[in-house]
């Protein structure tokens, strides 16, 4: 008897390129999700270039879509500093996750996957079903219908029902996530001055923000600390060909202890402050605005369970320093297929061991050392202004990461690179590891 298809819970990224991956190698594939394609996802929508050389077949693929391409970024520190960084080539690709999202599931249909939209999975069991054996693990939506398979891929969001039923991710702690607040709005509503720039603020800080280390009878340690702590957060503007991205996101565990303005009020009092600066121009459109959570932690340490495998948000592919998610979704979510298909059509393999080392290998350094700059970055708003106004002076490293962006040379090659030019920097990350391993960072 053959076996049956692979189930994919969420059509995003993560999950539509795994179904591409899995209906190109000839394995049956059913690609499930809640909404119908085209949808809205809140996200800021920005990938950086290199997702055209990891998967060459976007080359023609996003053509038919709008795509707007960028080559400046402008960052700015907490304390005004700022810096404008351009590459010689495109380094980000701007989209509407409505378009990019139904282009990949369309990709998927046309190789062969079959899509099954409109069903909303409430439930996860794994074990006995229906006697024909251990292991296989059973869907069911709020509708009632069932899906049965052996093997499952997980890509259902940070948020993800399958991760939290089957006891693979119980919930993110406030520390590892960050409250994204966001509007997409077209043009003729609100636009950007300079459609032609990346905006990209670190340690942004809230208009009316409080610290509990400033309350009285705070030790002066303690007060000074603080006083030298970034805003765990950022703000951004991504421009698109008809609309403009404009957010602001916290660390929801600094976004619960220091700010007092309700999610819609920062989004608001933050376009007026660009407005007022003479950055962008129009209003605020309150019906465009959606605040969602991005995993910023770093993936799970198990990425799945026999052959349970998690991809995307579900298992924390986001960088944790960039909040990029979309092109980490992609690669996880082919990474899992090719370990499916790897022993397909067998389903004895335990699939979660070789994915979690075939992720560890391509992006596994790359995520834990974004967190590691994450965590010592915010630490101190003196090594944010550092790093912006060391950008355009040390145009070998800022080389260095553009290179990476644009898929020139691997995060491995940078990173080797960047150690042996700043050994300090390998040394600080190494103690913020072991700290984290040990408990006390």
């Amino acid at each position: 008897m053959s076996a049956d298809p692979v189930l994919i819970v969420g059509a995003g990224p993560a999950g539509a390129t795994a179904a591409l991956s899995l209906a190109k190698a000839g394995v049956p594939v059913r690609l499930i999700d809640r909404a119908s394609f085209p949808r809205n996802k809140p996200c800021g929508g920005g990938i950086s270039v290199r997702v055209r050389r990891r998967f060459p077949y976007l080359q023609d693929a996003l053509r038919r879509i709008p795509v707007h391409e960028l080559s400046r970024l402008y960052l700015e520190g907490p304390d005004g500093e700022s810096a404008l960084i351009e590459s010689d080539v495109p380094a980000a690709l701007m989209i509407r996750r409505l378009e990019f999202d139904a282009l990949l599931v369309s990709l998927a249909v046309e190789a062969g996957a079959e899509l099954i939209a409109g069903v909303d999975i409430v439930q996860a069991a794994e074990g006995p079903a229906n006697g024909r054996g251990r292991g296989r693990i059973a869907l069911t939506a709020r509708d009632g219908r069932r899906f049965e398979s052996s093997t499952l891929i997980a890509a259902d969001g940070v948020h993800s029902v399958v991760a939290r039923r089957l006891g693979l991710n119980r919930g993110w702690p406030s520390t590892s996530v960050a409250l994204d607040m966001m509007e997409e709005t077209p043009r003729g509503l609100l636009r950007d001055v300079d459609p032609s720039t990346l905006w990209v603020a670190y340690g942004f800080a809230p208009k009316d923000s409080q610290s509990r280390p400033h309350e009285a009878g705070a030790p002066p340690t303690s007060r000074r600390s603080a006083e030298r702590e970034a805003p765990e957060g950022y703000a951004y503007i991504f421009p698109k060909r008809d609309h403009v991205n404009i957010g602001i996101g916290y660390v929801l565990s600094y976004f619960k202890d220091s700010v007092d303005q309700a999610p819609y009020e920062l989004q608001r009092d933050f376009v007026d402050r660009l407005r007022t600066r003479g950055v962008v121009v129009g209003d605020s459109v309150r019906a465009n605005f959606t605040p969602f959570l991005i995993p910023v932690g770093g993936p799970l340490r198990r990425p799945g369970r026999r052959r349970v495998l998690l991809a995307g948000d579900a298992g924390g592919f986001v960088n944790g320093f960039t909040a990029e998610g979309i092109y980490y979704a992609m690669v996880s979510g082919e990474l899992a297929a090719r370990t499916v298909s790897a022993s397909w059509p067998s389903t004895a393999a335990d699939l979660c061991e070789p994915y979690r080392r075939a992720v560890d290998r391509e992006m596994g350094a790359e995520l834990r050392d974004s967190v590691l700059v994450q965590r010592y970055l915010f630490g101190d708003r003196r090594r944010i202004a550092a790093a912006i106004s060391a950008a355009p002076r040390q145009r070998s490293m800022t080389k260095l990461i553009l290179d990476l962006a644009i898929g020139r040379r691997s995060y491995a090659d940078v990173r080797r690179r960047m150690f042996a030019r700043v050994p300090v920097l390998a040394a600080r990350l190494l103690w913020q590891r072991t700290q984290r391993n040990l408990g006390i960072g």
